[in-house]
């Protein structure tokens, strides 16, 4: 069963008398465990798609299915609670609470949305740590840590909750090319270890090199949907 369909899905949105198409008539499916891109210029629909197969923004009309559930049905505290269950988030600003310590950070969706007992938080944040290189830093703040480390523990806070499906919206864009292409590489490698379903927003060519799947849009419109033969390369 494909983990992500969407059938005639558009978004449409009303800024005072007008209406701005940001997502026309768009078909496409995801298969579990895929690493995949959404490309194309600024404007052409990639963090409108992202936002609503994160249950961030609905769809105005056509239907999304994710993890088995037509999230078009949802209303917000459904929306959100699944959230919690099944997806998880990277950013390009990385978006970790400067207030709180690495270990804190990854913790964080446990205790706030799945409230997981102390003991079962500890192991699953220390494992994760450890699986992205940063097992040795959970004491130290945002502000001590790279930027490649910042991203490391944003990508292990988006896995902590066992989630299906991690967005990426430009997840290198802040960093330098070599610090990009490894934490690329991490993300392949927790792909393979977890079977995560990674979907990026992007502009950068490392990640497109890295995809299996590549879907370009413009305008809105999904204009091809490319199997990449060079991935990992």
């Amino acid at each position: 069963m494909s983990l992500v369909t969407a059938n005639k899905l558009e978004k449409t949105y009303q800024i005072d008398d007008i209406s701005v198409d940001a997502i026309r008539g768009v078909n496409f499916t995801i298969e579990p465990a895929s690493f995949v891109s959404f490309v194309g210029p600024s404007g052409s629909g990639k963090s409108t798609l992202l936002n609503m197969i994160g249950c961030l923004d609905p769809p105005t009309n056509g239907s999304l299915n994710v993890v088995g559930q037509d999230i078009t049905r949802m209303n917000r505290n459904q929306a959100a609670r699944f959230r919690g269950e099944h997806i998880g988030f990277v950013f390009q600003d990385f978006n970790l609470i400067p207030v709180l310590t690495v270990f804190e950070n990854v913790e964080y969706p446990l205790l706030m949305v799945q409230n997981r007992p102390p003991k079962e938080r500890k192991k699953r944040v220390n494992d994760l740590l450890e699986a992205v290189g940063m097992g040795e830093q959970g004491d130290k703040y945002p502000s001590q840590i790279s930027g490649g480390q910042k991203q490391r523990v944003a990508v292990a806070r988006a896995l902590v909750t066992s989630a299906s499906l991690i967005l990426a919206d430009e997840p290198t864009a802040n960093l330098d090319g070599e610090t990009a292409n490894r934490i690329i590489n991490l993300m392949k490698k927790m792909r393979d270890e977890f079977k995560t379903t990674f979907i990026f927003s992007t502009h950068d060519p490392k990640v497109m090199k890295n995809a299996e799947i590549i879907f370009t849009l413009e305008d809105g419109l999904l204009l091809q949907r490319q199997t990449n033969n060079g991935w990992g390369a």
